[in-house]
């Protein structure tokens, strides 16, 4: 009963076509287990697939770094959102290259029980699973990969660290922290209902991620406090695929096998197996992922700093003014993806429809029009980007000015060098969209944090509300009738939440919404926007700040 409730709760759409209208070779095994080569390209497959200029699934299977794109059915459509792209991804190489494909298709609450298994307080527990069956024949793929759609959600992902059950065992298993266990391919799973794939990691350590979403679209971004570190029960941060081999079967002469059955290895047989994203680097006795501690060269780092160190080629050199830029140009392509998603709803009508009488029962975990549609999940993630800038960029300045080894200065004032990086990467950055009155809008990446928390969430409301406008003109030509115009003004405080709480409720009608009261807890938002300025914060900063080390070395007599 529960795991068919599992398929019930996540109606997912993965292809177009239909498995009676596609045509394509079967699947069979012709090799029982993934080798090291095989895991390798499937690596490459994956940065092949996240350094490609494609922005939809189907995109990005059809583009030449596909190599497999010439055998697919020449009618396909490919389609993915968030959980299931490492399924559909995976499965989707096991089939081109004769290997063994298992998954878990059914998943309980490993303790009490819950409206949404996506969203379970103590995770899932595994209680069926399903494998391709090995046949001299073999067997169609299509509607393997179009049934994935019934059995997979973020649900899958929400299980122990440390589950090691032999028979319903879990699809992935937790990887160490270093550049061979992190590689493409590695899934990185958000607790608050998001999944992406790392599809590379940069000689700086920072782990590039690619992700799918309901509307078909497809994001880049990397990894960094977007994604909350929590419990270990939940199965939050990364994931890298569990080895599965068959065992039993019989080869016949075509060389494809017959029969057996999957069987995974243990947690103990995995060599990269560690839970140290959760326990620390030196786990003590009555260590909790709350009290872990993370350390580098013999420097206590934060988790997300330790990351970075612990995945960059060599030494971790943190470069102030690159790292914003970097930071920037990503945040960039963020906007992109949201302009985007606000141009479908705008595109297919959503504007022009009466709102319903009460919000979805979770804005960031729902169905129907308010998934395809809204962008509340998009503009927390946003939200969070410009937090993570306004508080990475004083880190860098405050390590600066403590002289920390891992981070390099060579100019005289760090905060007059990052102000004029950002102005010049802010206005590198130009999305536009027009507003009601026919006016075409540009705004640069500050005009965004100028209207970051009056950006409307609710696909409902007028293109004007969509991006935050307080221009008069542009509100006056607003179609918006009283009933809108008093939604957008009582979801304000729902704007002003950068965490997306998938657990709490939120269905409320906007009388209810008005009348608080406003905590992380209440599901009415909160009554205080985070400080995500950061040009504000730049510019508030005295004038001269050069490294301890920059300075001393300039105030040292030259020797002959």
């Amino acid at each position: 009963m529960w795991a068919l409730l599992t398929a019930l709760l996540v109606p997912i759409v993965l292809l177009s076509s239909s498995p009676v209208q596609a045509r394509t070779a079967p699947w069979t095994i012709t090799k029982t287990e993934w080798s090291p080569a095989d895991e390798q390209a499937y690596s490459d497959f994956i940065e092949g697939l996240g350094a490609e200029d494609c922005w939809t699934m189907d995109e990005c299977l059809k583009s030449p770094s596909n190599p497999y794109r010439a055998s697919d059915p020449k009618r396909m459509r490919w389609r993915s959102d968030c959980a299931d792209l490492p399924y559909l991804l995976r499965a989707y190489f096991a089939w081109k290259n004769g290997l063994p494909f298992s998954h878990q298709n059914g998943v309980v609450p490993a303790s009490g029980r819950s409206r949404d298994f996506r969203y379970t307080r103590n995770g899932n527990r595994v209680v069926s699973r399903d494998d391709v069956p090995a046949t001299s024949a073999g067997v169609s793929a299509i509607p393997i990969l179009f049934g994935l759609r019934s059995s997979v959600s973020t649900a899958m992902f929400r299980h122990s660290a440390s589950a090691d059950d032999p028979i319903n065992f879990t699809d992935m298993y937790s990887p160490a922290l270093n550049r061979d266990a992190i590689r493409p391919g590695t899934i990185a799973y958000d607790v608050n209902g998001h999944v992406a794939m790392v599809w590379r990691v940069d000689k700086t350590g920072r782990i590039l991620t690619i992700s799918a979403h309901p509307d078909n679209s497809i994001s880049r971004s990397f990894y960094g406090r977007n994604f909350l570190r929590t419990k270990p029960a939940l199965g939050t941060g990364f994931k890298n695929w569990r080895p599965i081999k068959l065992v039993n079967a019989t080869q016949n002469a075509q060389g494809v096998y017959v029969g057996g059955h999957i069987q995974a290895k243990r947690n103990s047989e995995i060599a990269d197996y560690s839970l140290a994203q959760y326990l620390g680097t030196d786990p003590q006795p009555g260590t909790t992922w709350r009290t872990a501690t993370y350390s580098h060269n013999g420097e206590a780092l934060d988790y997300y700093h330790y990351l970075r160190a612990a995945m960059a080629i060599g030494d971790l050199t943190l470069r102030p003014v690159p790292e914003l830029r970097s930071m920037v140009r990503n945040i960039c392509t963020d906007i992109r993806n949201r302009k985007d998603a606000v141009d479908r709803a705008i595109n297919n009508g959503l504007q022009n429809m009466s709102p319903p009488a009460k919000l979805p029962d979770n804005i960031y975990g729902t169905y129907g029009y308010w998934e395809m549609y809204s962008t509340p999940s998009r503009d927390a993630r946003l939200k969070t980007d410009f937090k993570e800038l306004r508080d990475h960029i004083q880190m860098l300045v405050e390590s600066v000015q403590a002289g920390t080894s891992s981070v390099v200065y060579e100019g005289t004032d760090v905060a007059a060098d990052l102000l004029q990086a950002y102005e010049e990467e802010s206005q590198a950055c130009r999305t536009s969209y027009t507003s009601n009155n026919g006016r075409r809008i540009t705004l640069t990446v500050d005009d965004v944090i100028q209207r970051l928390f009056n950006m409307s969430f609710d696909p409902y409301q007028c293109v004007a509300r969509r991006w935050g406008s307080s221009d008069p003109a542009e509100l006056n030509a607003c179609p918006d009738g009283p009933v809108k115009r008093r939604w957008y003004h009582a979801q304000a405080n729902l704007r002003n939440q950068m965490d997306r709480t998938y657990d709490v409720f939120m269905g409320y009608s906007v009388a209810e919404l008005e009348n608080g009261p406003y905590s992380i807890t209440s599901g009415k938002g909160l009554e205080k926007a985070p400080d995500v300025d950061l040009k504000a914060y730049l510019m508030s900063l005295p004038k001269g700040i050069s490294s301890q080390k920059t300075s001393q070395s300039a105030a040292a007599p030259v020797s002959d």
